[in-house]
This record gives structure tokens, C-alpha cells and sequence, in this order.
């Protein structure tokens, strides 16, 4: 049997198995003819382009080299509703007349963008923003479901979805007991973005391919030839494809998958639907940001049904007291849910929950569990009692509108703790190397009671806590003592009052530009400032009519620590002028790293969508912020747009 002949029964060995889910040989087999052609390899020095031995993860890459794509790659519009998405259908009919959808799953993964040329496989890349992505060759490499040959001659880009079967996250974390995946879209994405193709190939993942890009030699002429393409060159390809022709047939395949999408082995966060002509598609176009011939539908947050156990009362650094539900752990979303939030007292009565019943529980936008209400309750389920002493200190709570309180903020160790550690964020203060569990033997070994606290101690006091040696002692230190030039903005936030996060602490520098003039504004002064209304303004008024916060606020003016606000605006940015709300999750950035980057070019963030706003940056599972934008006819731009307005 010549190499040839060996790499191409493998390779269709390979294809009946990853692709098809129909293998025509036991495992020895496949395993005996590749061990015979690595000898094969090895005794020559000669390896095929396609050949399977080139899957196996190679060395770990240093950096990720950026891979300009030949044609942009667009992101989907989306609609959230039924209403929505016959609206989008009627507006293209109205438009090009008659013609005929396709409807396929959204897989819930990372896109892949494959080159191949005269047949082979040249590499592949992430989207990234859709101009230019990272070169993933080595990872996709060890995706055995991804063709490394195929009988097409052209040139062609091919676009799919990294995926992460739930029956291999399952394998993985049997094998894994230790460090369990717990989510198959992360579990995806972060084995193809991990510099270490052997950490990609363990986790066993899948391609399902659903597009091109750029293409020379290709003739096919709708979505439903490209499917037969990509069949007919080894591609696997959607679970679910169909035609339809107007909005009760698209509706009806909706509905038919929402029900089956439980039982899948893969997950999805909707679906995609697409005018299946291409000469149509050219004659709809696009949008800056957006084929005008695709849509995604997405699905409502996955709903579950679980056990409400018990629920305790935790407090915070405000003193506030929030119920948490402790859940018979449940799978949702990809993730197991054990534990959920239940607002306050007056949440708990309104949907009438109780211990010992079961509840209805979501992942509000695909991430925070929220428990909706009763589902059932029984013979043996208790109500949820209001608390009327504190969890931690054992005080009298007192009760402000729909929130618990636990009044003694000098006392209650839990208050303290939270306050000091608030202090010492990144987005705050930003002194490293301070866990929670240090700050709490700070609190119990060395009386530190404030934040201000922090700037007395000395190497003699660190060295009395558990793990502290020369030379953590001297970076904390060091980190303790960089801390007192932080920004106007970084101490409000730090200060920890209740309602104001970091957006909101920079209008406040940027407005009152001291300490000083924020400490003398009355109600009306602050209400006036477009983020904040008068429940916010009078918690500030609150914060500073406290002789205990204005001693804590002298100290650490004592310490050096008391900054004025300074511009340092980029007249010249792309966001110049312009007042911007982020809103929903970016992929590439944190909230508060594409803040910075808005401010450096310019921008003034802003925490609330008024009629004022310039611009809303909106990520995944924008919501109500985003609903608001539009109704206002603000200018809406995803992260993909972002991204390439920061790039120029």
C-alpha cells in the first residue's frame, strides 16, 4: 500500500467517523494503518500535505500572528421576537419580491475561517473583527472533523463554527475531575484561542461549516448548493437545514427546533435565516454592519425547573442584606447552577417563593441565574421568614423600602471587609495583592478597621500574617503606598457608596473636579448630572453628612490621598465630543478596559441612555439600554464596528 493510498483511507476512515457519525472499521484498525504510515514517515522524511499525523498538537506557539481575511466577514443583525423577525421577512419581500428562506441553527461557538487552495488546506483563522482575525492554524489542525483536502480546485475562504460537543465536555471532565470544564462555548473558544495546540486537540472539538467568503472557481449560486458543496467535499454542515418561503413556514422550523434543542449534543443560541439566492442577496446588499439578506433569530434565556433548598442572607459592604437561594444543582445554559439571587424581601413575596418547593430559574441574557417564581410547592414547604438580625454581627436590622440593613457599619466584620477590599479593586484603588481572605485577617489579626488603616502598616505587622515573607511584604507595601495617587474618579469609587460604579464616579469627578465640592453638594445639584437621579444624589448627600465617613475621608487626606480631577482629553479621537454607553458583554475587552479606551480617544462615558447620548456600543445580551437607544434613534455600534473605529 503506497503513503497515498494509506493517508487517503484514513482520511475517509476519518471522515465516516468525525463527519458522517457512521464508521465502517473498529478503532484498531484506523489505529494499526496510522501507526504504519508514521513508520512510513518517519523511515522516508516525506509527509503529505493532507496527511492525518499532521493533526497531532505540535509545540506551543509563542504569540497568535494577526491573518488579514481576503473579504470582510459580516456579523448577524438579530432579532428577539416572532413580531421582529415577520417584520424583517415582509420588509424583504417587499423588496425583491417572492423567494425562499433557509433556516439553520446558530451554534453557540467561535468562528472559524478556512483557506483552501487547489485542494488544500492552507490554514485557518478566528473572525477577530471581521477584517482581520488570528491565525489558528495549528489549533484547527487537530480538529479532525476539518478537512485538510478536498476536490475543488479554486481558491475559497469557508466559514464555520468551533464547537465543543457536551458528550466530549463530558469525556473531558471525566477525565478531568480536578479542572472541569463547565461551560462547551468557553471550553471551545478558549481551545482554539490557547497558544497550545495539544490543549485544543485534547478537548476533542468539531467545525460545523456554513458559509463562504472570498471564492474563485466556485459556481454555486444559492445557500442550498453551497451546502451540497461543502457535503460533497467532507465538510460537516448544519444539523438543521430547510427551506421555507414565508413567515409561517420559517416560524414553523423555529418552533420545531426550540422544542427539540434540548436533546441536542451541542449548543445553540438560535437561528439563522437567510434568503437562499445569491443574485437575489446582491440585489438586497449590506449595511455598514450587517448582510441585509441574513438575520438571527435568538432564543429567550433556557428556563429550568429546580429545588429551592434554603436561602441565606448575605451582607455587603453597604450594610444591604441580600437573599441568596441555594438550588438543587441543575444544568442550564451550558453551566451548573447551585446558587441564585433573589433580589430582596419584596421580590421573595411577589413571586411567592418558598423553601422546599420547586421554582422556574433562568440565566437572565445566557449569564446571571435568576429565579422567576413558584413552580410547585408541597406539604413540607416552609415560607421564607424576613431576618431580623444581622448574619454577621448579630445587629437589629432596619428596613429602607424594599431592602434589609444592617446599621452598624463599625462593628459588623463582614461590612468592614467588604469595604476595605472594595477599596483595593483594580477599578478602585488598585493595591495588589490583597485577597478577600487577607483582608479579613487584616481586619481580625491587625485591627485595620478602614481602608485608611492600610497606610500605617508596616513590614513588622504584614510578617504577623499567614504566608506574608520579604518579599510579598515589600510588593504589598509597595502597592499600599503607589495606591495613594490614585485618580478623583478611582477614590469615589473606591469610597464604596451605595449605587455609584465606576461611570458614574467620572461624571461626578469630571463635574465637581474635588473631593471638597463633592462633599458640599446638596440633592438638587446632583440630580441635575443626567446618571443620576434623586434616590443616587440623596445616598450621596447621606454618605457625607456622616461624621464616621468624613473622619475615615480625613485620614486619608492626612495620608497624602486627596486628588483633583485633571483632563487629559484626546480632542483629535474618534469618539471626540461624543457621550457613549457601553452596554451588553464585549468578547475582546472588559467593560471597564473599553471605557479607557473610549475616554483616551475622546468619548465621555455614560452609565444611562438619555436623549443626550451620541453613541451606544452594544455587546452580546444588550438589553433594555439597547431597546432605549433605538426608540431614541441613537447610533448603535457592535464590537465589531468598535473594534475597527479604535483600529484606524
Amino acid at each position: 500500500m503506497t503513503m497515498r493510498e494509506m493517508v487517503d483511507q484514513l482520511n475517509k476512515w476519518a471522515y465516516e467517523y468525525y463527519v458522517l457519525d457512521a464508521p465502517t472499521v473498529a478503532d484498531t484498525q484506523y489505529d494499526a494503518l496510522y501507526d504504519q504510515l508514521s513508520a512510513m514517515e518517519k523511515s522516508t522524511g516525506v509527509v503529505l500535505e493532507d496527511s492525518p499525523t499532521k493533526r497531532v498538537g505540535g509545540e506551543p506557539l509563542k504569540v497568535f500572528l494577526p491573518h488579514k481575511h481576503i473579504k470582510r466577514l459580516y456579523s448577524l443583525d438579530k432579532v428577539q421576537s416572532f413580531n421582529e423577525l415577520e417584520e424583517w421577512i415582509n420588509k424583504v419581500i417587499s423588496v425583491v419580491g417572492p423567494t425562499v428562506f433557509t433556516v439553520e441553527l446558530k451554534y453557540d461557538g467561535l468562528t472559524i475561517n478556512c483557506t483552501y487552495s487547489n485542494g488544500k488546506f492552507l490554514g485557518a483563522s478566528t473572525r477577530g473583527n471581521g477584517i482581520e482575525g488570528e491565525d489558528v492554524t495549528a489549533q484547527v489542525l487537530t480538529v479532525k472533523s476539518v478537512p485538510l483536502s478536498i476536490d475543488f480546485d479554486g481558491f475559497a475562504e469557508i466559514q464555520g463554527e468551533g464547537i465543543m460537543r457536551l458528550s466530549a465536555l463530558e469525556a473531558y471532565n471525566r477525565k478531568h475531575p480536578d479542572e472541569p470544564l463547565k461551560n462547551a462555548r468557553n471550553a471551545a473558544a478558549g481551545a482554539i484561542r490557547n497558544l497550545d495546540p495539544a490543549v485544543t486537540a485534547e478537548r476533542n472539538l468539531d467545525v460545523v461549516f456554513y458559509s463562504t467568503g472570498y471564492t474563485e472557481g466556485m459556481t454555486v449560486g444559492s445557500q442550498t448548493e453551497l451546502v451540497q458543496f461543502l457535503k460533497n467535499n467532507r465538510f460537516k454542515t448544519n444539523f438543521v437545514f430547510e427551506e421555507a418561503s414565508d413567515f409561517p413556514s420559517v416560524k414553523a422550523v423555529i418552533e420545531k427546533i426550540a422544542e427539540q434543542r434540548g436533546s441536542y449534543d451541542f449548543l445553540i443560541d438560535g437561528v439563522v435565516i437567510k434568503v437562499n439566492d445569491y443574485a437575489t442577496r446582491e440585489l438586497l446588499g449590506y449595511t455598514d454592519k450587517f448582510p441585509k439578506w441574513a438575520v438571527a433569530y435568538k432564543f429567550d434565556a433556557e428556563q429550568v425547573m429546580t429545588r429551592l433548598e434554603e436561602v441565606r442572607w448575605q451582607v455587603g459592604r453597604t450594610g444591604k442584606l441580600t437573599p441568596i437561594g441555594v438550588l438543587s444543582p441543575v444544568d442550564l445554559c451550558g453551566a451548573t447552577i447551585s446558587r441564585a439571587t433573589l433580589n430582596n424581601m419584596g421580590d421573595i413575596r411577589r413571586k411567592k417563593l418558598k423553601v422546599n418547593a420547586d421554582v422556574f430559574i433562568r440565566r437572565s441574557n445566557d449569564v446571571i441565574p435568576e429565579v422567576l417564581g413558584l413552580a410547585q410547592d408541597y406539604s413540607d414547604s416552609m415560607e421564607i421568614e424576613k431576618p431580623d438580625r444581622c448574619p454577621s454581627c448579630g445587629s437589629k436590622l432596619v428596613e429602607r423600602g424594599a431592602n434589609l440593613y444592617c446599621p452598624d457599619s463599625l462593628h459588623c466584620l463582614t461590612q468592614i471587609v467588604g469595604r476595605i477590599d472594595h477599596y483595593c479593586t483594580k477599578s478602585a484603588c488598585n493595591i495588589e495583592g490583597l485577597s478577600e481572605k487577607t483582608v479579613r485577617a487584616m481586619v481580625e489579626k491587625l485591627n485595620v478597621s478602614s481602608p485608611a488603616d492600610l497606610y500605617d502598616l508596616t513590614a513588622e505587622d504584614l510578617s504577623r500574617l499567614d504566608g506574608f515573607k520579604d518579599k510579598k511584604i515589600s510588593n504589598v507595601l509597595k502597592s499600599i503606598e503607589a495606591s495613594k495617587s490614585v485618580s478623583l474618579a478611582g477614590l469615589i469609587y473606591a469610597l464604596g457608596i451605595d449605587n455609584i460604579g465606576t461611570v458614574t464616579a467620572r461624571d461626578l469627578a469630571r463635574t465637581f473636579r474635588s473631593l471638597e465640592n463633592l462633599k458640599k453638594a446638596d440633592v438638587a445639584t446632583l440630580s441635575a448630572i443626567d446618571q443620576i437621579g434623586d434616590v443616587v444624589a440623596q445616598g450621596i448627600v447621606d454618605y457625607f453628612a456622616d461624621k464616621e465617613n468624613l473622619m475615615a475621608l480625613d485620614k486619608l487626606a492626612a495620608h497624602g490621598i486627596n486628588p483633583v480631577y485633571s483632563e487629559n482629553v484626546n480632542t483629535g479621537g474618534v469618539f471626540s465630543g461624543k457621550k457613549v454607553v457601553l452596554t451588553g458583554s464585549l468578547k475582546k475587552y472588559t467593560r471597564s478596559e473599553a471605557g479607557k479606551i473610549i475616554e483616551s480617544l475622546g468619548g465621555q462615558l455614560s452609565s444611562s441612555v438619555t436623549s443626550t447620548v451620541n453613541l451606544v456600543v452594544a455587546g452580546e445580551a444588550a438589553g433594555s439600554k439597547l431597546d432605549k437607544a433605538r426608540q431614541l434613534g441613537i447610533e448603535v455600534i457592535d464590537e465589531d464596528t468598535f473594534i475597527s473605529l479604535i483600529s484606524k
